[in-house]
């Protein structure tokens, strides 16, 4: 049976719930069958040594991977990665656990491939999640802890969530991305401040030697976000994703003016942005592109445009679990086609 045949079935339920479905089928097979899903994976892992790089001292067998959101809670890394993934992010998660905003607060726009979710950090929190991954952790693929803060907590003490979160997650992670850019937990965005950043940055450095890398919001001003980055930059910060989900409701043809819109509905916005941002600071960080992704040909221009990694997420829920092997195996064809052996040749060209 295939994915498109399901997904009717999928869509008749609440979006919500059909994750829930998803994420109770995942960790009911891996418990039952553990290591089962290598068995599938042989279908999806797409491995060429084109597409191989050594980032973060740290091998990433292919530059394509899953965006926060979609595994909150660390309970679907195992078959998660028979998918072919070259990294996966869990989270976001908060030192204490929160159910997040009230419900209907995830909607499919089904003709646009998009969705509309105001989730708001719902999550079992820090100790939770910390017993999940070690089961798991050392893995096989980079893992990345996506961090935020509590929603009761007040901005002005949002820095000691996060300490709190890069001390317990040191050794439970290879990598950190902070979270600071979800348009779904109340003023959540005005931490995306030169000062927070640049304190916040400075004491990460102080308690890992992990990857730390900062999250940005696509409705920032090009100018804005430029300087923000470089003021994550000059504070030691290894990387950075753009972008989060919008909140530019333009987009879309409903009265939901809250949440955040992910998939078909940005990718432009999210291009131009990365775009945009990208060719000032390139040169100078590691930059993964995430938003509105959905083929190898989208991938491979934000690729040109300065990524190193590109991420996934609602492309996923439209196009099925073989979208990460059918972009991977569309970037070796673009790169073989313009010449190059290596993906690192490609990354950053459209500014060269």
């Amino acid at each position: 049976m295939t994915y498109d045949s399901l997904k009717p079935l999928i869509y008749k339920l609440d979006p919500e719930n059909a994750h829930a479905l998803v994420e109770f089928g995942m960790r009911t097979l891996d418990c039952i069958f553990p290591g089962g899903f290598s068995f599938f994976a042989k279908d999806y892992i797409v491995n060429d040594e084109i597409l191989n790089q050594e980032i973060f001292n740290l091998n990433f067998y292919n530059p394509v991977g899953l965006a926060g959101g979609f595994d909150k809670n660390a309970t679907m890394i195992r078959p998660l990665s028979a998918l072919g993934f070259g990294f996966l992010e869990y989270g976001t998660f908060t030192p204490k656990p929160q159910s997040g905003n009230e419900k209907p607060r995830l909607f499919r726009l089904v003709e646009q491939e998009s969705i509309q979710n105001a989730m708001g950090f719902n999550n079992k929190g820090k100790d939770a999640i910390a017993k999940e991954v070690k089961k798991v952790y050392p893995f096989s693929i980079p893992l990345v802890a996506n961090i935020g803060k509590n929603k009761i907590t007040p901005n002005e003490e949002a820095i000691n969530d996060y300490i709190i979160l890069l001390k317990e997650f040191k050794d439970l992670c290879d990598l950190f991305v902070i979270n600071i850019s979800s348009p779904n937990t109340k003023n959540l965005r005005d931490l995306q401040s030169e000062e927070f950043v640049s304190i916040l940055f400075t004491q990460a450095k102080e308690i890992t030697d992990k990857p730390v890398i900062l999250k940005i919001a696509p409705d920032m001003s090009i100018d804005s976000a430029i300087s923000l980055c470089k003021s994550a930059i000059s504070a030691k910060a290894d990387g950075i994703i753009m972008a989060n989900t919008s909140i530019d409701y333009s987009l879309i043809d409903n009265t939901r003016t809250f949440g955040g819109i992910s998939g078909k509905l940005i990718t432009q916005k999210s291009a131009t942005f990365f775009k945009e941002v990208a060719k000032e600071i390139y040169k100078d960080t590691i930059l993964i592109a995430s938003g509105g992704i959905d083929s190898a040909e989208l991938a491979y221009e934000r690729i040109k445009n300065g990524a190193s990694l590109v991420q996934i997420y609602t492309a996923m829920i439209f196009k099925g679990p073989s979208i990460v092997k059918n972009i991977n195996q569309g970037l070796i064809e673009l790169l073989k086609q313009d010449g190059f052996d290596h993906i690192s040749q490609a990354i950053g060209v459209n500014f060269k």
